[in-house]
């Protein structure tokens, strides 16, 4: 079964937070490398591909076996997807944070 992948609202402002934080992060450092903030958007996008097969296959989060957390590794940390399995065929995203933010926003 292919599953659709869809952003809130939330999750589209969450990827350009994220991209403009490592956009200025670079653009600070006397050895920035403005590809990074590509390469980590990229590294989002590819993870969020595993989902249009295996979104089951992500660890629970509450009570609900719909909500689901992926990780998605990147540097030394990552990030971390939030996303609900919606009938039999869709998946929407509602949050994206780095791994070392304290939670969702």
């Amino acid at each position: 079964m292919v599953y659709t992948v869809q952003f809130s609202a939330a999750a589209d402002e969450d990827l350009e937070r994220l991209f403009d934080f490592v956009l200025q992060r670079e653009l600070e450092s006397e050895s920035g490398d403005l590809e990074i903030p590509e390469r980590a958007l990229q590294a989002i996008k590819d993870g969020l591909g595993f989902l249009k097969s295996s979104p089951f296959a992500c660890r629970k989060v509450g009570d609900s076996p719909f909500v689901r957390e992926l990780v998605i590794n990147f540097g030394s940390a990552g990030y971390v997807a939030l996303f609900e399995i919606v009938g039999d065929s869709t998946v929407i995203i509602g949050a994206i944070r780095h791994q070392r933010e304290d939670d969702y926003h």
